[in-house]
């Protein structure tokens, strides 16, 4: 370990998923010598998809260089694609980092900006046929290492990434205290968090009702420039 501070960077924008942050910030902060950093093109509240907002650290400008770089995703990363702002922050801070990394659909994120061309990689499991039209192959795992990028699957995953790369980091022994610290002993009401193990009537239906449309969304938004 070491006595530098290690300075950890999450992108915010209206209509993120507040778990895809909160759940690996929640790990990470646990870190020994890490530094949060919630970074917006605005330093105003961010309204997250479950109806409260979120206050940002920084703006753009402000934002400490990260030494991990954070990509949450969420239904608002459809309207994120297309702001170049936000495009050129991440592209920017990625340049300088030594972890670049998304939760979700943050993943997309990180490819408009060019980072995941040729790398493997994965996001939620309603999107992840879309990895192609980022330059990435799709790894079916909760979460994907490809040299500096690490990527995780839907929501939850952002937990496990995080403990991931905080062992990657500092070693197992400050990764597992820190899970245990948290209480992150999953034991799930359902063995259905994902398709491979869900009904199908169950997985059919929640596409049809949320993620054909989102998913059509978020392709048709990669198919327009900035």
């Amino acid at each position: 370990m070491t006595d530098r501070s290690t300075h950890i960077v999450f992108l915010l924008f209206p209509g993120i998923t507040q778990l895809d942050f909160t759940a690996p910030a929640q790990a990470f902060c646990r870190m020994p010598g890490a530094k949060l950093v919630g970074a917006a093109k605005i330093a105003d509240p961010i309204a997250t998809d479950s109806g409260f907002s979120i206050v940002p650290t920084h703006d753009f400008a402000s934002a400490l260089q990260a030494d991990i770089l954070c990509i949450p995703g969420g239904h608002g990363v459809a309207d994120a694609l297309h702001d170049a702002a936000t495009i050129d922050f991440i592209a920017r801070q990625a340049a300088g980092a030594a972890w670049v990394t998304s939760v979700c659909t943050g993943a997309f994120l990180l490819g408009r900006a060019g980072l995941l061309e040729g790398k493997r990689a994965t996001t939620h499991w309603g999107y992840t046929h879309l990895l192609p039209l980022v330059g990435a192959v799709h790894e079916a795992a909760r979460v994907v290492e490809d040299g500096r990028v690490v990527t995780s699957g839907g929501v939850t995953s952002g937990l496990d990434f995080a403990l991931t790369l905080i062992a990657r980091m500092q070693g197992d022994a400050v990764a597992q205290a820190i899970q245990l610290a948290i209480e992150y002993d999953p034991a799930p009401p359902f063995a259905g968090g994902h398709p491979d193990r869900a009904p199908e009537a169950v997985t059919a239906g929640l596409k049809e009702r949320v993620y054909d449309a989102a998913a059509a969304r978020m392709e048709q938004a990669l198919g327009r420039q900035i």
